[in-house]
């Protein structure tokens, strides 16, 4: 399974556009590892999870073949997540020469969303499956159990885990500390990558969206109850410039704790 991450930001992006705080000056100066594009990820060439307003930039960065891509997963609504409207490029006029839909995934608010940009073409370019907690689905050569997320309380948001390859990810974000309803559908379980999010990295908050210190604890937590296998991979990524942390800054929180600070462009393979 090889996993690039295409962006590694929260919704605002870092730097943020209009924004003049010390972490975008400094992010600006720095560039590198410090600029970071709407999160989303690629695993091997045929399933991406989220399409943000930033996957054309992506397709140019990494020189990506979007016609391979069949299938597109959507942990759930926001925009950073979600951004119908370029999706419509894939229909005739638009696009040429596909000869294969693309399967969507989501929640009822995702499909709602993509139906009103996509309804009078989907059945020639998409076809789209609604997510429903705790169900497993099979997504090309993945299957994917979608798990409860602690987000945005108007829909259900979504962690995913996704068996591929003989490997298991644990694509764990947007979200605050997981509910107790989705720890106790992974007990007994063991992954080959984890993936958190530090969207408030130094911030205190972490309701809905997780901080350092939720990080590391979500960890020990999985390494205490015996989830994380002997070479498992914990990854962060979906960082705010309202974080205050800088790529250098949060590889030297995490070191200790063996976590993996992404960039955009990192690759994992296992």
């Amino acid at each position: 399974m090889k996993i690039q991450f295409l962006g590694t930001a929260a919704f605002e992006g870092i730097p943020a556009m209009f924004c003049h705080c010390e972490l975008c000056a400094k992010a600006k100066l720095n560039r590198g590892k410090d600029i970071r594009t709407r999160t989303s990820v690629m695993i091997d060439t045929d399933l991406k999870v989220d399409f943000p307003p930033d996957t054309y930039m992506h397709m140019l960065r990494e020189q990506l073949d979007l016609d391979k891509l069949h299938n597109i997963i959507f942990t759930h609504s926001h925009s950073d997540h979600l951004y119908a409207e370029d999706l419509l490029t894939r229909v005739p006029g638009y696009s040429k020469y596909y000869d294969h839909r693309i399967a969507l995934f989501g929640n009822d608010k995702v499909l709602s969303i993509l139906n009103k940009y996509l309804s009078t073409v989907e059945q020639d370019s998409f076809t789209l499956t609604k997510f429903l907690p705790f169900e497993t689905y099979q997504v090309g050569e993945a299957r994917v159990t979608p798990l409860l997320a602690t987000h945005d309380p108007q829909e259900d948001c979504f962690i995913l885990y996704i068996e591929k390859s003989n490997k298991v990810l644990l694509y764990g974000h947007d979200s605050g500390d997981f509910p107790d309803a989705t720890w106790e559908w992974l007990q007994g379980k063991g992954f080959d990558i984890v993936i958190l999010e530090c969207t408030m990295g130094y911030d205190s908050y972490r309701k809905t969206h997780m901080n350092i210190i939720a990080v590391k604890e979500t960890k020990q937590r999985m390494e205490f109850e015996g989830m994380l296998q002997p070479d498992c991979h914990v990854i962060v990524t979906h960082f705010s410039h309202n974080g205050r942390a800088l790529h250098s800054d949060l590889e030297r929180e995490f070191a200790e704790d063996h976590i993996i600070v992404a960039y955009d462009g990192m690759v994992i393979e296992v």
